[in-house]
C-alpha cells in the first residue's frame, strides 16, 4: 500500500506573502498594502493562510482574509469576527464582506476601522 504524504499546514506571514506575491497585477501590489494596513490597524491579528487565501486570525481563528477576484479585490469576514448588526437598523444584514478595485487614502482608512472593530 503506498504511503500517504503528510499534508502540512502552510501558514504564517512567509506564507501570507508567498500568496500575496502569486496574485497578478495590479492585486499583488493592493495587497501588500492592504496585507501592511491589517498588521498596522490591530497587531493582535497573526498572518495565516485560510482556504488558499491571506487571512489574519486571533487567538487561532482567521478572523479577516482577502482574495484577487476577476474584476476586484475582495475583503471579507469569517463568523469569528466582531461583527455587530447597525444599531437601529430597520434590517437584520451584517456587513461581512467589500470589493474594491483600488486602495485610496479613504478606503484604506474606512477597512483600517473596519479592521480595527473586528479585531477588538
Amino acid at each position: 500500500m503506498p504511503e500517504k504524504k503528510a499534508t502540512k499546514k502552510v501558514t504564517g506571514e512567509a506564507a501570507v506573502l508567498a500568496k500575496i506575491t502569486a496574485m497578478p497585477a495590479p492585486y499583488g501590489k493592493m495587497g501588500e498594502c492592504l496585507h501592511a494596513l491589517i498588521l498596522r490597524s490591530a497587531p493582535v491579528l497573526q498572518p495565516t493562510v485560510w482556504y488558499g487565501m491571506p487571512g489574519y486570525a486571533k487567538e487561532g481563528k482567521t478572523i479577516c482574509f482577502f482574495r484577487a477576484d476577476k474584476k476586484y479585490m475582495t475583503f471579507g469576514f469569517t463568523q469569528e469576527a466582531n461583527l455587530t448588526r447597525e444599531e437601529g437598523a430597520s434590517h437584520q444584514l451584517i456587513e461581512s464582506a467589500w470589493y474594491f478595485t483600488a486602495l485610496d487614502d479613504a478606503t484604506e482608512a474606512k477597512l483600517s476601522a473596519i479592521v480595527r472593530k473586528v479585531a477588538g
